[in-house]
């Protein structure tokens, strides 16, 4: 048996023997268990005073919301890299500098932007409606470590971008290059992991 699993048990039998969650958790630190390790399987049961261990609810994994979250991660980082890279296509083309790019290659891959935007654009705002819907309907949606994990990792990556984009902001300036088209490109840059913290920053919360 598992630690987890006997800690579980232990708890069980004790809340339904009439024990307290405070004579529960001193048994259990006298035993050698760690805080964590205490907290983790009390937390898993309520002692209302019917000497009966009554489960609080706790997340569970599951297949299709594993696909769908992961449909989702792609489809974010699809679309917000098409925007970047149409934002920056159009900033060199209002803004040009001296070599810059120009001509059919340019023209091939602002229609790639456009055409990977008006398809994956739809199932991206399809998809967080859909898991939105979920977790209204059933707010133990919102304890889904899915959810959170898929939230986390969303989170941390545009805090990177943040970061990389202040960083290159800083060097540029240091060396002499900060240009008008640049800056600009660094703003498209901050504004879109903003918005993408602004956005699923809801996921992180505790349901």
């Amino acid at each position: 048996m598992r630690p987890a699993d006997q800690l579980a048990t232990f708890v069980q039998d004790g809340f339904r023997a009439g024990h307290s969650a405070e004579e529960l958790r001193g048994a259990l630190g006298a035993a050698g268990w760690s805080e964590p390790e205490i907290d983790s399987a009390l937390a898993g049961w309520a002692d209302h005073g019917l000497r009966l261990p009554v489960p609080r609810p706790r997340p569970s994994l599951n297949a299709a919301e594993a696909a769908t979250y992961a449909l989702l991660f792609f489809a974010l980082l699809s679309v917000t890299w098409n925007v970047v890279a149409l934002a920056f296509w159009l900033i060199e083309t209002w803004f040009p500098e001296a070599g810059s790019r120009s001509g059919y290659g340019m023209a091939q891959s602002i229609r790639w932007s456009i055409a990977v935007l008006v398809v994956i654009l739809p199932l991206f705002l399809w998809l967080q409606a859909r898991t939105d819907r979920a977790a209204r309907a059933n707010p133990g949606e919102l304890r889904s470590p899915t959810r959170k994990k898929f939230g986390a990792v969303t989170v941390f990556l545009a805090a990177l971008v943040l970061l990389a984009d202040a960083i290159a902001v800083v060097f540029a300036f240091l060396n002499g290059d900060m240009t008008l088209q640049f800056l600009l490109k660094a703003v498209v840059v901050a504004f879109v992991a903003g918005l993408v913290i602004a956005w699923f920053r809801s996921f992180l919360a505790e349901g």
